[in-house]
């Protein structure tokens, strides 16, 4: 697909590091007979908004996956790929990577490759939100639907329950909605970012979107519940 008119130069960055733990090489197995991550990499090609797709990785088999479905990979990771750095901190590196090659971009969208529902009619909508509003950061969301936070507890040896919200009183309907960031579609101004270094910097908004399509996949579970969502066709196209 061509590049949707616009004149501001839009990057792509897939994170995708290689050492995966709860599931080994998650970002490369097997959903609905592609590539984890070959969703993800199709999702931000169809949506046409980005000058380039770039997948951040330290695994040259996750690299040669990539570009197989799509994706550019300039470089290799050379920081920022063990368990504790941020992802943020993956995405600028590659960002400053490619000033120093003389690409410069306005604005980066950061696409997690473990959300594989979420589709291009998603990455568009979000980002004319996020140009409507005119905010440096714009990160994806999803309101809590068949479960209710508001109830939460923690359970201690004994199985007696710690309540992270203290007022119980209140029936469900008299409750406000609550949302859960998602790392579906995170959206921010380059100067921004290289500025604040997360995308959770001053004056991030959130832009809901269907929980179904925002299911991030972390575990085995998830993997299920994606497989059940994707059966029933809540991926689409727009």
């Amino acid at each position: 697909m061509s590049k949707l008119k616009t004149n501001r130069k839009v990057i792509a960055i897939i994170p995708a590091r290689g050492g995966s733990k709860r599931v080994p090489k998650k970002n490369i197995i097997d959903f609905n007979g592609k590539p984890l991550i070959a969703w993800t990499i199709e999702a931000a090609m169809e949506s046409g908004l980005f000058d380039k797709i770039i997948v951040s990785t330290d695994s040259e088999e996750i690299a040669e996956v990539s570009k197989k479905f799509g994706a550019e990979v300039p470089f290799l990771r050379d920081t920022a790929a063990d368990d504790h750095s941020p992802v943020s901190d993956a995405t600028l590196r590659t960002i400053l990577q490619l000033e120093e090659q003389g690409e410069f971009y306005d604005d980066v969208v950061q696409l997690f490759a473990v959300c594989p529902l979420r589709n291009a009619g998603d990455i568009k909508n979000s980002y004319n939100f996020f140009l409507d509003k005119n905010v440096p950061f714009a990160l994806s969301c999803y309101r809590y639907v068949w479960m209710n936070p508001w109830w939460a507890v923690t359970l201690d040896k004994e199985n007696k329950p710690d309540w992270i919200f203290k007022d119980k009183r209140k029936r469900s309907q008299d409750l406000p909605d609550l949302y859960s960031p998602t790392g579906a579609i995170w959206i921010g101004k380059v100067s921004n970012l290289k500025k604040e270094k997360s995308f959770y910097g001053k004056g991030h908004v959130f832009w809901e979107m269907d929980w179904k399509r925002a299911v991030d996949i972390d575990n085995y579970d998830d993997i299920e519940l994606a497989t059940a969502l994707m059966s029933l066709g809540v991926k689409g196209n727009e």
